[in-house]
């Protein structure tokens, strides 16, 4: 991954371990944790966040912006799986909850910029079921009846004390989930819409978005049914996510011109019956909780801070993955203890995104100094991108197959080509921020029998429901046969939207 000799990597790691076991991590005055500040986080990795979905962040990425390098974007996601169709409450951020982004500008395992977004959530008609009251056009539209806005709070640290903090946007529009073609016809539009600029050339997004994160989640059947004959599905192909996207200035960042790397992580903080604000989830980088951390640490982990990673270090030098493999598929499991995901893991490479004074913890680490790559490589710093995974995680980078391979001990000289044979994302990112691509929408499946396009019975039904024309059932019966469906289906959604209609005028 650098020029560093394999040898030399051990020996680095050793030392790196050695300082872990000696307590490195440990943070001095850290309170035991209460059973309501246990939670965790990534899709469904954990017992407790499993049940509370709007507070279970799913994936981080960090990486130099393609088209403004002097740059970083920082996206977080949350709620996973998001069956797009899944009304009439649709997806919306928690209330009672912080959705915090964190920079350890330093290495020092401490944040020192702490970047927080508040949700509130405003109806406009509580006399109707539905989200929306008809096609959407703008973000302020009438008939959007939820909607969302956000505050973004700045907060500047110094030994975990806050110094200052500062309001830099107030009540920014959310993207909504995309109901479907009638409901948001543009989507696009809307998209564009909640995308917010920042003083000092910085810009935020929040709203709904493509779930990102490209892998067979199959592994879960007895890795992939114990014969590999199961592999290649991406399982998160059309759901989506809640997305917060952040774009500030790499000086920002930054400790200096000559310390460029940061370190990157989210929580969620939820409020809890006291009142108090508790965390709930933590993520940095892909996998850790899923697949490293066993079930009696996973709550925990996700209540904790980088700070206190010291009681993790087993998890990492003795994993229980290669085991499973070997176990299943023969390949044999490199030699314990794994000194070689320390280093990666919990410092950061050598000579490409480990800051000069590290203290070993989780976190995705990024050096904002490496320009982004032309022609990305999905596999990042194993195929010799430096740009990408684990130097900081872009969209397209596959972090299954890397996490795989290097697991499975490719840095100790064991080279392999292990993965899940699901390669890209099945919809393509944005070029321009927030990268991530437009939701699925709600009305994805198949037209109705004897339709040829995506209008003809939506104007059809639109002209024979409003209530001013009084059209006569057998009317209603012939424009209903026409557009392939049934009468006495036609007469109840006409009824229903004379309703509709006369509660939206009544509320407004």
């Amino acid at each position: 991954m650098t020029g560093a000799t394999g040898a030399g990597r051990r020996s680095i790691a050793t030392a790196i371990c050695g300082a872990l076991a000696a307590g490195g991590l440990a943070a001095a005055g850290v309170t035991a944790l209460e059973p309501e500040a246990a939670s965790a986080s990534s899709h469904r990795e954990a017992p407790l966040i499993s049940g509370t979905p709007q507070y279970d962040n799913t994936d981080v990425y960090a990486f130099v912006s393609p088209d403004k390098p002097d740059t970083t974007t920082i996206v977080a996601n949350w709620i996973p799986f998001e069956e797009p169709a899944g009304g009439p409450n649709f997806f919306t951020f928690a209330e009672d909850a912080q959705y915090d982004l964190r920079i350890d500008s330093n290495g020092d395992a401490q944040e020192d910029l702490l970047f927080r977004y508040t949700f509130k959530t405003h109806t406009k008609n509580d006399k109707t079921f539905l989200y929306n009251t008809g096609p959407v056009e703008s973000l302020d539209d009438p008939d959007l009846n939820i909607t969302q806005t956000y505050d973004l709070e700045l907060i500047k640290l110094k030994n975990l004390k806050a110094v200052s903090k500062t309001k830099v946007a107030d009540d920014v529009p959310v993207a909504p989930s995309n109901v479907g073609k009638a409901s948001m016809p543009d989507y696009n539009t809307l998209r564009k819409q909640a995308i917010h600029k920042l003083a000092g050339g910085a810009q935020t997004f929040a709203g709904q978005a493509d779930d990102p994160f490209f892998l067979d989640l199959r592994v879960f059947d007895l890795l992939y049914g114990g014969n590999l004959s199961e592999v290649g599905n991406d399982t998160l192909k059309g759901y989506n996510v809640n997305s917060i996207a952040l774009q500030v200035p790499n000086s920002f960042i930054t400790e200096s011109h000559e310390q460029p790397v940061v370190g990157i992580w989210s929580t969620t903080q939820r409020k809890n019956a006291q009142g108090y604000f508790a965390q709930v989830s933590r993520l940095g980088n892909p996998l850790v909780n899923e697949v490293v951390n066993p079930l009696k640490d996973k709550d925990t982990f996700n209540a904790s801070a980088p700070r206190d990673d010291a009681q993790f270090l087993k998890n990492v030098t003795n994993p229980e993955l290669p085991k499973l493999i070997e176990g299943i598929y023969k390949i044999p499991a490199p030699d314990e203890p794994r000194n070689d995901l320390v280093d990666v893991f919990l410092k950061g490479v050598k000579d490409l995104n480990q800051p000069p004074h590290v203290t070993p913890s989780e976190q995705l680490r990024l050096n904002t100094s490496i320009k982004p790559a032309a022609k990305p490589k999905r596999l990042g710093v194993l195929d010799g991108d430096n740009a990408g995974f684990p130097n900081g995680r872009r969209l397209t980078d596959d972090v299954i197959d890397a996490s795989l391979q290097v697991v499975e001990g490719e840095l100790l000289g064991a080279k392999n080509d292990l993965g899940d044979a699901v390669d890209k994302n099945d919809k393509d990112f944005e070029k321009a921020f927030p990268y991530v691509a437009l939701p699925t929408e709600g009305s994805r499946g198949p037209l109705a029998k004897g339709v040829d396009g995506g209008n003809d019975v939506r104007s059809q039904l639109g002209d024979a429901l409003q209530p001013a024309e009084a059209q006569s059932s057998d009317d209603m019966r012939l424009i209903a046969a026409s557009a392939g469906a049934g009468a006495g289906g036609i007469v109840l959604i006409g009824a229903a939207l004379m309703w509709w209609r006369r509660m939206r005028n009544r509320a407004y």
